[in-house]
């Protein structure tokens, strides 16, 4: 959208995006199910992990261990 559209997400962009997000959706899936991970429970502790660093004021930045 930004390289090609200048930008602007058009109803066609939000459909093509639409499916890509649907392949990415369907490769975490395959990717947990393979680790024996439970997609919920990885949500949780990932929204667990940010209101932990908004908390401390630490949500810029970069790597896991802030």
């Amino acid at each position: 959208m930004i390289r090609d559209d200048g930008g602007t997400l058009t109803d066609e962009r939000r459909r093509a995006m639409s499916k890509e997000l649907g392949d990415v959706l369907w490769y975490v899936a395959q990717i947990a199910t393979e680790l024996g991970l439970d997609l919920d429970e990885v949500a949780q502790a990932n929204l667990e992990k940010l209101l932990s660093r908004q908390r401390r004021g630490v949500l810029s930045g970069s790597g896991d261990d802030r």
